[in-house]
């Protein structure tokens, strides 16, 4: 069984309430009954009813990481950290790079100067995007390696702002011996990421947030799938379960300094990704073939998964069909609070 018993007393996860957040909150606290987590969201996209607020292990803090009185609650009495708040995502970065840099960048650089030197941190994994190193082609999917360099040339401040936390990762590594870890994230899915959550980012990324649970939601309601550039474009999904445990791996397992890829190794094009959702849904939608978003030159891609099962003793578990059921199943049961939240949203984009 892959471990997930840290055998610790405080672990902080930043950007807590949000997707991966949450489910990676409610791992730990299965599996580690004493153990106090704190999680700090400012939930600008996310909502804290993600989190088992009732439970007496955690404690939730709102506010940003980037804020003083945030970081004045954070002492050298702390085991591990999880840095996974970002402002979410590519579109949302795109429309407001000062949000992006404010939210991404910005409170990397704050929380990592904050903790330099704290002697109790055993690792901090900072969880990066593994969009920021594939190589832009549209031809043959190729397995994208735990790579030190990037195109200069990237898709938007979002991919930028995650290399540039990598950037980070290591010089505070090298300078002040901050042990930190990176987890590079592949396409996440799975139970727990809600259309419309958190505020208002000025897109309608904001409600249709990923093409998962976008593709899900529309494929419960009967609504056509958009399918951008045709959905040639492939993607490495990998079930939010899994990311947990990948995370959990890279604090326990990973070295200090190093990168690993937290991936399925399969990438499936947006076409097939789509008619899957479509049948496993039994729903009666149709794909929608739109033309190619002019800013999305990330073409095929999937993570190479070699070093991570090497070393970190990390494999992905769950496979297409099985985290689709999943996912598909949590949404049905989660339609009236989801259908809500985006409803909050009404006033500035016509759903």
């Amino acid at each position: 069984m892959f471990e997930t018993k840290f055998n610790t007393s405080k672990i902080i996860v930043v950007g807590g309430a949000g997707f991966v957040g949450s489910n990676l909150v409610k791992m730990i606290l299965q599996n580690n009954p004493l153990t106090h987590i704190v999680a700090i969201d400012n939930l600008m996209s996310a909502e804290k009813e993600n989190l088992p607020l009732d439970n007496n292990q955690l404690t939730f803090i709102h506010g940003s990481i980037a804020d003083q009185s945030v970081l004045d609650q954070l002492q050298d009495d702390i085991d591990y950290i999880f840095h996974l708040a970002t402002y979410h995502g590519n579109q949302s970065s795109i429309y407001d790079p000062l949000a992006d840099h404010a939210n991404n960048t910005y409170t990397t650089l704050r929380l990592m100067d904050w903790v330099k030197q704290f002697k109790k941190l055993k690792k901090l994994v900072y969880s990066s995007a593994g969009c920021s190193v594939a190589e832009k082609t549209f031809d043959e999917a190729k397995a994208t390696t735990e790579q030190e360099f990037t195109n200069i040339k990237h898709d938007s401040p979002y991919s930028i702002s995650k290399i540039i936390g990598e950037f980070y990762s290591v010089y505070y590594f090298n300078q002040h011996q901050l042990p930190t870890v990176r987890a590079r994230f592949q396409n996440v899915y799975g139970p727990g990421e809600i259309l419309g959550a958190g505020e208002w980012r000025g897109t309608p990324a904001t409600v249709w947030r990923n093409v998962t649970p976008t593709f899900i939601y529309k494929a419960i309601k009967g609504i056509d799938l958009p399918l951008e550039n045709a959905g040639l474009a492939s993607r490495d999904f990998i079930y939010v379960e899994d990311i947990c445990r990948g995370l959990i791996a890279c604090a326990l397992n990973g070295k200090p300094g190093d990168v690993y890829n937290i991936a399925s190794g399969n990438d499936i094009t947006i076409a097939e990704w789509a008619n899957l959702i479509v049948k496993i849904a039994d729903s009666s939608s149709n794909v929608e073939l739109l033309p190619k978003r002019i800013w999305d030159n990330s073409g095929k891609r999937y993570g190479s998964t070699e070093k991570s099962e090497r070393v970190i003793g990390f494999r992905a578990r769950v496979g297409y069909n099985e985290g689709l059921q999943k996912t598909i199943s949590w949404t049905k049961e989660h339609l009236s609070w989801i259908e809500s939240t985006m409803k909050k949203h009404e006033n500035y984009l016509r759903l």
